[in-house]
């Protein structure tokens, strides 16, 4: 399901995405390297990943056409052109936006790698592109590792094209992150090996559940469409359990309609996962409060004493505030 629009329609859209200066500076880098029919970008392959290959500037060079109807019909394109370049050994590919589909519980998941290169000798390298810079040769380890945990991702996708092939082609664990270089526009690369972000992603994927035993789990009757009236809408998404967290701010679209519910129900989730670890078997705002105030609560339970013991210093502390301030103005 659409997420966003869902989102939306729930009354609380998501705000949260690439700013479109940052998006059109993106698109921008992007063609830059891949002017000219790739020739720098394929340049950089050969330069960082495949320097015994023969240089693309005296090899022939494919690009092929990738175009066709809806997801499905783009990755069937991209198959046949992964496997005719393979069959064409001394020349290099560069396929431009292919589309890959990966199984993720149980249901296709379509992807869409910046680029994948194909050596000469058959073997098949994916290339990602961003606009973070490389200065003095290295990157934000941060945004290093989130682009190799993308990277990752496509790397599994193309090894289940490959064992597809007969002979199966096989698929580079390096990959090639290409940035700006220093202040400028000007293209750089780096290998980046991803043999263990792809070793967990799949561990992670083979651990999910299945999209079907999820489905048989949801009450009858229960639908995500948009287009449903608000009220059948919402009563659908409350069917489907949510823990709210700050977390969720920055990951997924419906977290201000989770947190605007999780308020309302005083959840101590709202404040952060470590203080709800904190507090035990207190769940609400109100429980909180109360035990605080020590209307509540099992005296011998740590969180409960913990909380009275932070109420009463908190009082003293105001206390002693008022007095000293009370003190002062009687001194004016």
């Amino acid at each position: 399901m659409d997420k966003g629009a869902l989102a939306s329609a729930l009354g609380s859209p998501s705000v949260f995405g690439q700013s479109q200066f940052a998006f059109v500076r993106g698109n921008a880098f992007e063609a830059r390297v891949k002017a000219d029919g790739g020739a720098e970008l394929l340049r950089l392959v050969h330069e960082r990943l495949d320097r015994g290959a023969r240089p693309p500037a005296e090899a022939r060079v494919e690009v092929p056409d990738l175009s066709a109807t809806g997801p499905e019909g783009r990755a069937a394109r991209t198959s046949l052109a992964l496997r005719e370049a393979t069959g064409t050994p001394g020349a290099w590919t560069l396929l431009d936006h292919p589309m890959l589909a990966l199984e993720v519980a149980g249901s296709p998941a379509f992807l869409e790698p910046d680029a994948v290169v194909v050596h000469p000798d058959g073997t098949w390298t994916v290339v990602e592109i961003k606009s973070f810079p490389m200065l003095d040769g290295s990157a934000d380890p941060a945004k290093v590792g989130a682009a190799a945990r993308q990277a990752a991702v496509y790397v599994l996708a193309l090894e289940q094209v490959a064992a597809r092939l007969d002979p199966a082609p096989r698929v580079r664990h390096r990959v090639l992150l290409v940035c700006p270089k220093d202040f400028s526009n000007l293209p750089t690369a780096s290998a980046v090996d991803v043999r263990k972000q792809r070793a967990v992603t799949d561990r992670q994927l083979a651990r999910l559940t299945r999209i079907d035993e999820i489905a048989d789990a949801l009450p009858e009757g229960v639908c995500f469409s948009p287009e449903q009236p608000a009220e059948e809408l919402a009563a659908s998404v409350e069917a489907v359990p949510a823990t709210y967290a700050p977390e969720c701010l920055s990951a997924c679209e419906l977290a201000f309609h989770c947190r605007a519910r999780s308020r309302e129900a005083g959840a101590v989730t709202c404040l952060g996962r470590p203080v709800r670890a904190e507090l035990g078997g207190l769940s609400t705002v109100g429980d909180v409060l109360a035990a605080a105030r020590g209307e509540a609560g099992d005296p011998d339970d740590p969180a409960v004493a913990a909380l009275r013991r932070a109420a009463r210093l908190r009082a003293e502390a105001l206390a002693t505030a008022g007095a000293g301030t009370g003190e002062v103005s009687a001194c004016r």
